[in-house]
C-alpha cells in the first residue's frame, strides 16, 4: 500500500478515475470487437415472446370422439366443434377420410364430411 496516498480523500479521487478510465478502456474494446462480430437482428426479450400463464395445446384441425356416456357412436368433428368435448382426440385429415369411408359417423353440427370428402 506504500505507492497509494495515506489520505481517504486523494483514495476516493484515485478511486474515481480508475473507474472512469476501466469505463474508457472497456468501450474501447467494444468498438474493436464489433467489427469482428457477424451482424444479427435484435432478438425480443424471452418474456415477451411468451404470454403469460397456462400454455394451451393449439386446436386440431380433426377429430374424433369415442363412444360413450352421452354419445351413443363414435363421430368425427372438426378440431374447433364443441360438440367434440373434451374427451375428442386429434387425427390427422388422412385418418378423419379414412374413418368416414370405413362408417364412423360425421358430427351433424360442424359437417366434416362436407371438407373431408368432396362430391
Amino acid at each position: 500500500m506504500g505507492d497509494q496516498p495515506p489520505d481517504l480523500d486523494r483514495l476516493r479521487t484515485l478511486e474515481t478515475w480508475l473507474v472512469l478510465s476501466l469505463k474508457r478502456v472497456r468501450e474501447q474494446i467494444a468498438a474493436v470487437e464489433r467489427p469482428a462480430q457477424p451482424q444479427r437482428a435484435p432478438q425480443p426479450p424471452a418474456a415477451a415472446a411468451r404470454p403469460a400463464g397456462p400454455r394451451r395445446t393449439p386446436t386440431p384441425d380433426w377429430g374424433i370422439s369415442a363412444a360413450g356416456i352421452g354419445a351413443p357412436v363414435a363421430e368425427i368433428h372438426r378440431g374447433d366443434c364443441f360438440t367434440g368435448g373434451k374427451m375428442m382426440q386429434p387425427i390427422s385429415a388422412e385418418r378423419a377420410r379414412a374413418e368416414l369411408a370405413d362408417g364412423v359417423q360425421a358430427c351433424g353440427v360442424c359437417r366434416p364430411d362436407n371438407v373431408l370428402i368432396k362430391p
